[in-house]
């Protein structure tokens, strides 16, 4: 008798330990791994005198190391366009599709804040600055180098490039909790500046100044797998 009473008790402290033990987790588990897409608007800054607004999209895999030191590689395709023939002075105009592959590193603010007395810190918790490096490949679908306001102006370049590029971005991500507090659902808005380390992604060989590209982009991430436990609460 004496044993099956010690036996429940026993059996009754491990329940109580395991539910306790559990419910401390709610708030500190994340996914480690993330997949997502997202749009990007795009202004091109080259050897043309007008931009043109473009599109493109964004396929992307995530590594979390922890909730807000992300690992980020991605691909993106879309287009590329700028200058006008009858407008502007050199006559540049050019129109490209392009792919680009990268790598970045995410550092937002929750890592090295501390967001749990504050509304305000919880709010820029989300608030990330990254960089990294890619390489990104154009192929001209259409290009004019000569000018009509300046007859006999040309301009030479080539018809397909590849080129290393810095994307250097800041921007937010907004986290959606499950009932569990475990942020599987991310919103993701930034801006990224993609410096690129030449000058013929436009088809165009001109002037001191590599070329880079300018994008507004808005993303979705969902949770993929990976459960793991961070060191503090994630969600206030």
């Amino acid at each position: 008798m004496t044993k099956f009473i010690l036996r429940i008790t026993l059996l009754t402290l491990l329940t109580c330990f395991t539910a306790i033990t559990s419910k401390a987790q709610i708030g500190y588990d994340y996914s480690q791994y993330d997949f997502g897409t997202s749009v990007a608007f795009n202004s091109f800054y080259g050897d043309v005198q007008t931009s043109v607004s473009t599109k493109s999209i964004n396929f992307n895999f995530d590594y979390n190391q922890t909730p807000f030191v992300n690992y980020i590689f991605e691909f993106q395709a879309g287009k590329l366009e700028g200058g006008n023939q009858n407008t502007d002075l050199l006559g540049r105009q050019f129109a490209a599709d392009y792919t680009y592959y990268a790598f970045r590193l995410q550092l937002q603010g929750g890592e090295v804040i501390d967001y749990s007395q504050s509304h305000l810190a919880n709010a820029l918790k989300n608030l990330y600055i990254g960089a990294g490096l890619g390489m990104i490949y154009s192929n001209i679908t259409s290009i004019n180098r000569y000018s009509i306001l300046s007859p006999g102006y040309y301009t030479p370049g080539v018809n397909s490039a590849s080129e290393l590029f810095l994307p250097a971005r800041i921007g937010y991500e907004l986290k959606l909790f499950n009932q569990n507090q475990r942020p599987d659902v991310k919103i993701d808005v930034g801006y990224q500046m993609n410096i690129v380390f030449g000058d013929e992604l436009d088809g165009f060989k001109a002037g001191a100044h590599n070329d880079a590209l300018g994008q507004f982009t808005i993303g979705l991430k969902i949770s993929v797998g990976g459960v793991t436990s961070y060191r503090k609460q994630i969600s206030y």
